[in-house]
This record gives structure tokens, sequence and C-alpha cells, in this order.
């Protein structure tokens, strides 16, 4: 079978209830035609394992749960070592709804009026033609937080900086895929800090989202708090190495 240029990832441990359904949401929309389909098994306990192999869907499989960071920076360093030249990765527990790829493949691959791609395309909650669902107080939150920080530290709007859903072209995952520059435990808003500040275009694209339906989600109990707190840490630290101490400015990827 040819390789495509678009490659989707999903990063899945224990989606054994999400990823039938999601599968299927996606052949509806013949997203197996216009792109190879990369599911990285991140140490499942549960069948989520049999389930891609009797869907017939490539797999990575992890030994030791690297953690979502981790299992979608796996997917970054496949894609370079096969060639691709764009890759948009999603959840695997039915939040993104494939109906998202075709509109944000379009968009990574559209030229502006000076005749530049984009480097990242995010899907985005909160434009108009998004269709949301309802957040909770605190992540709405966080949401606000560093929508602001960003803006300050890089002067660029972006409305949903805590989005999953993205599109990535070739000088964007090749730069995630290195060593040490990619945060491979909570990757989130701070790594879009580090793109805008790096110098690598970004924009957005209003996306169909969906609630968690079943599983346990990475960001359940208290771990909202604490993530808010770390991501806080994290995107400071990487706007004063990049804006102040001038780290990794000589390393962006062309």
């Amino acid at each position: 079978m040819e390789k495509r240029e678009l490659l989707i990832i999903m990063p899945a441990h224990n989606e054994e209830a999400n990823l039938p359904r999601l599968l299927d949401q996606m052949e509806v929309e013949g997203i197996p035609q216009m792109a190879d389909v990369l599911i990285i098994n991140d140490a499942s306990e549960d069948a989520t394992a049999r389930i891609i192999t009797e869907r017939g869907y490539h797999s990575i499989n992890n030994v030791f749960c690297l953690g979502y960071g981790g299992a979608v920076q796996v997917g970054y360093k496949y894609a370079v070592w096969a060639g691709y030249q764009y890759v948009i990765q999603m959840d695997s527990d039915g939040q993104h709804d494939p109906c998202n790829i075709p509109v944000i493949y379009d968009r990574l691959v559209e030229q502006d009026r000076e005749g530049v791609r984009p480097d990242l395309v995010l899907g985005t909650r909160y434009w108009a033609g998004a269709r949301d669902f309802t957040l909770s107080p605190a992540k709405r939150l966080a949401h606000k937080m560093f929508r602001i920080l960003i803006r300050l530290m890089t002067g660029q709007v972006i409305t949903d900086p805590t989005t999953g859903l993205q599109g990535l072209n070739r000088r964007a995952f090749s730069c995630f895929a290195q060593y040490n520059n990619f945060d491979t435990k909570y990757p989130d808003a701070n790594m879009l800090m580090q793109m805008l500040l790096l110098g690598f275009r970004v924009v957005e694209a209003p996306a169909v989202m969906h609630p968690r339906t079943a599983g346990k989600s990475i960001h359940s109990g208290l771990r909202p708090l604490w993530y808010m707190i770390r991501m806080l840490l994290s995107t400071l630290a990487i706007a004063f190495r990049i804006k102040f101490l001038k780290i990794g400015t000589r390393d962006r990827q062309v």
C-alpha cells in the first residue's frame, strides 16, 4: 500500500470502551482513505491491543506506560522516521470527532496571501463553527489564564491553548520529536508557548468535540489542580528560557 503524506496518531491507554465507536466514526468519515492511522497502545491492560489488531489498524505497543505525552512523542518519532509530511494528533477516547481531520488537514496545506503555510493548526472549541461541550469552571479558568499568559509573552491571541487536537507539519513534529523539546508528562499550553516563541506559525480552526462517555480521564479527581500549578510553572519557565536566556533559539527546525 502506498504511504500517504498525512499520518493520524492516536495515543490509547485502556480505551476498549471508546475505541471501537471512534474507529467506526473514522471509517464513516473516510479517514482511512485519506490518511494513514497509527494507534500508540500505551501498555493497555484491557482489550485495546486486541481491538486494534482485529480492526486492522497499525499500532505501536509500548511495553511500559509512557503517559499521554510520551505516547504522542513516540508517534512524532515514527512520523519523522517514516517520512510523513503532516501529522494530526487526536485522542482515542472519543472527545475529538473524526470530522475535524479534513478541516485541520485542509488548513495545514492552505497558503496565506504570502504563500506561507502554518506549522501548527489547533482545533478550537471557541470559534464560530465549533461545537463545544460544557467545561468545568476550573477548566474554563485555566483556559482563560493561559490565553492571557500566551498573549502577554508572544503577542498572539490563541483562543484554545490547551486543545489536544492538533495538526503539525514536518518542521513542527520534527522539533517535538527531538530530545528535550517536548514535555512527555503534560504537553499542553507550555508546548504552545515554546513553539510561538521559537517562531513557528500557529493558527486555529473550529473543531467538534464531545464529552468522554467511558473510561477515566487523565484530568480526573484532584489532577486538574495539580495540572494548573504544574502547567503555569512550566509555561513560565519555557518563556524565561527562550525569551530571556535565548536557549533553543538556534536549534529551530527549518
